[in-house]
């Protein structure tokens, strides 16, 4: 799962990318409100840690932005601000989760999973396609009950298309949850990691079908 983290402090930022990386999970941080807004145009996510204090905007006016966009990005609100006041209105400004400074990472990794969950309930259960079962929580993706060996973009490819079986995926989201920092996700490495996977689920029961223009579909069926 993809996290934006929003944190002006350098120190906390870099523990943080570290233990949450750790977790599996991919964490790209952004310093300032403006660095954030740029990551959200070029990339997709699937939730943000947001401190207040940023160096260029307060937080709030930053979630605010975000929502009058109608953008449902799911937002745990991370700050040192601990009035009543300033929990109320983080929740009205739209944060889905509201923690203070300092915290325990044990807890702040709880709220982050258990937020993924309620928001993309695929996260915290098991979800079958044909004979595969993904097994996000723990990274796993199994067939007739047996793990699948898959390289690590394979992997994230599946899992993506996986999480939204039955429905279309776009190659561009796949590219943008797919990219970091240091590396873009061309289309033609996009193309490599569909046509291996279309050989090695096939056998499954499983197809990934192109929707011209559209993108991709996964489904239980004959492959292609």
């Amino acid at each position: 799962m993809t996290i934006l983290l929003v944190e002006d402090d350098a120190v906390l930022a870099d523990g943080l990318v570290h233990a949450l990386s750790q977790s599996g999970y991919r964490v790209t941080w952004a310093a300032t409100g403006v660095g954030a807004e740029e990551l959200l145009q070029s990339r997709s996510f699937e939730l943000a840690v947001l401190d207040l204090g940023l160096p260029d905007m307060d937080g709030l006016d930053w979630l605010r932005r975000l929502r009058e966009r109608r953008i449902l990005l799911p937002v745990l609100i991370l700050t040192a601000r601990d009035g009543m006041r300033d929990r109320i209105e983080g929740i009205r400004q739209g944060a889905d989760d509201y923690m203070v400074k300092p915290f325990a990472l044990q807890e702040l990794e709880a709220r982050i999973h258990a937020l993924m969950r309620r928001c993309y309930g695929a996260f915290g259960r098991s979800v079958a396609v044909g004979r595969l079962t993904l097994e996000a929580q723990f990274r796993r993706i199994s067939a007739d009950g047996e793990p699948i060996e898959l390289t690590a973009r394979d992997y994230r490819v599946l899992e993506i298309l996986m999480l939204q079986a039955g429905k279309v995926v776009a190659k561009e989201r796949i590219g943008r949850l797919l990219s970091t920092d240091d590396e873009t996700q061309t289309d033609n490495a996009i193309d490599i990691y569909l046509y291996r996977l279309r050989k090695r689920i096939g056998r499954y029961g499983v197809t990934i079908r192109t929707m011209r223009g559209l993108g991709y579909l996964l489904e239980a069926g004959t492959d292609e």
